[in-house]
């Protein structure tokens, strides 16, 4: 095997040496250079050229998923991540997993019980990773899944920088809105001026509009906007003049793939908005438009009633995935529609606390509902459960009938906790119920056992992820070559491929 040069990117000195020291230990990898910054690495990357680079997120000048991003968009390059385990750090790891990032590990913190040698055998071992796929051949990189999820979740951010989250988006074209209204505003009039002005409107008064008057803008109602992130403790912002012209993401979207609309909760930033709100202040001489009625709804097309989320179903969904498969479950569950008619029982091989942060950006950009998953909660259709990090995740029975999530603590099924052959094999002997199971992109062997001894039971589709679209082919290939497999597709057919064997035998 190659020696493979490696790029180290973090802004503490320390942190370099000892990562720097972590890969001179192993004969197959060469510190080829160390950056400070996110700027230093992506120039070091064009010039230098190395094989694999390792990104800390937060950086000066440019942060770690900036940098990711550039580098995809320039030179793609196979990144590890650096992740601190905070709220800000899931999250953001999650995102440069789908932005291009081909793993991540957690660097120590005093929160969690990690020590520099646990980290730098974590971090050996994600290099071996890499190093044992690029000794197959040239490693695949899939940098536009988000994009494509975005644009399914809302066409508006398809052509905005991905760079710029909805929220912050709303908050800076609310403020330029704010400055234009104040520009344009016209002078207080004095008391002499006001006097005149009340005088001339006594003299002619204007006429009120009726609702039928009143412009397309003025009758089309004010429907929530569905955003892809939400911060915490931030109030919503104010749309601004431009957008509110346009019709919700959710308006554009077909119906099959459209989520209710939800009223303010009692209690939320939206309802007190609503209650604290201010009737108009009449002007002289200025009419005020009257409130439109119900009926001018009709002017945008009312959302299409459809099927909501039950825990009456003759169908299962069952998918495991590793080592890429934060973006492959991108892509598959954003082409889920969301009347569809059965849960879906998802493994990620991933730490705690990282899989609720997944479940959430996985739901922001997804028809049907995607949380992480807890113990004993009833399964309902439309809805994709990821395990938690740490408990492997079954399906079990209770007393009535009805489908819950079992989540226990045993320890490791072939170094996995989740572990895809548990999930699988609790769905033998559940012969009720068509069972359909999927492997994708990961590292390893996990999984294929299990998906064997489930089409053995009578399991109606097992689909393993092609080669071709895959960024480590190990799962699905142990899958195919212990003959468990019915189906083997790329990625972006997988989601079809489940829609139509689900509605082929929905009767």
């Amino acid at each position: 095997m190659t020696e493979l040069k490696v790029l180290i990117v973090d802004d503490s000195p320390f942190m370099r040496k000892v990562f720097s020291d972590v890969v001179d230990m192993d004969s197959a990898f060469q510190v080829l250079a160390t950056a400070c910054d996110g700027e230093e690495a992506v120039k070091m990357t064009i010039e230098l050229m190395p094989d694999i680079i390792t990104m800390d997120l937060e950086m000066p000048r440019m942060n770690g998923i900036e940098a990711l991003q550039k580098i995809m968009e320039t030179r793609p390059t196979p990144v590890i991540m650096l992740s601190a385990v905070t709220d800000n750090g899931t999250r953001d790891t999650i995102r440069a997993l789908q932005f291009g990032a081909i793993d991540f590990i957690r660097k120590p913190d005093g929160a969690v019980k990690l020590d520099i040698r646990q980290v730098g055998e974590q971090l050996l071992e994600k290099l071996r990773i890499v190093a044992e796929t690029i000794d197959k051949g040239p490693l695949r990189l899939l940098p536009a899944v988000v994009e494509k999820a975005a644009e399914k979740a809302s066409p508006s951010l398809a052509s905005s920088a991905p760079l710029v989250s909805p929220v912050r988006q709303s908050v800076e074209e609310a403020k330029e809105a704010e400055r234009m209204a104040a520009a344009t505003a016209e002078p207080p009039l004095d008391k002499q001026s006001a006097g005149k002005a009340a005088s001339a409107a006594r003299e002619h008064p204007v006429e009120e509009k009726p609702a039928s008057a009143l412009s397309e803008i003025d009758k089309a109602p004010r429907l929530p906007r569905r955003e892809t992130e939400v911060r915490r403790n931030e109030p919503p912002a104010r749309p601004s003049a431009s957008a509110s012209r346009k019709l919700p993401p959710a308006l554009d979207r077909p119906d099959s793939l459209r989520k209710p609309v939800k009223p303010p909760v009692a209690g939320s930033p939206a309802a007190s908005a609503k209650k604290d709100a201010k009737p108009p202040v009449r002007q002289p001489g200025v009419a005020i438009a009257a409130s439109p009625p119900a009926a001018s709804a009709a002017v945008v097309p009312p959302i299409s009633a459809e099927p909501k989320p039950t825990t009456s179903f003759t169908q299962i969904v069952a998918i495991g995935t590793s080592t890429g498969g934060p973006r492959a479950l991108h892509e598959v569950l954003t082409g889920i529609p969301a009347d569809f008619p059965a849960p879906i029982l998802v493994v990620q091989h991933m730490p705690p606390k990282f899989t609720h942060s997944l479940a959430q950006r996985l739901d922001s950009f997804s028809s049907i509902h995607v949380r992480e998953a807890t113990d004993g909660e009833q399964l309902e259709t439309a809805t994709a459960y990821i395990a938690p990090g740490g408990k492997h995740m079954s399906l079990t029975k209770d007393a009535f009938g009805k489908y819950r999530v079992k989540l226990t603590n045993e320890g490791p099924r072939s170094g996995h906790m989740p572990s895809v052959d548990v999930l699988f094999e609790s769905l033998i002997g559940h012969r009720q119920l068509k069972r359909y199971a999927v492997l994708m992109t990961g590292m390893g062997s996990d999984g294929a056992k299990g998906m064997k001894a489930l089409l053995d039971d009578g399991a109606q589709t097992t689909i393993a992820e092609a080669e071709q679209t895959c960024v480590v082919y190990g799962m699905p290939r142990s899958a195919v070559e212990l003959g468990a497999t019915t189906h083997q597709v790329p990625l972006q057919s997988i989601a079809p491929l489940l829609v139509q064997e689900l509605k082929s035998r929905k009767t």
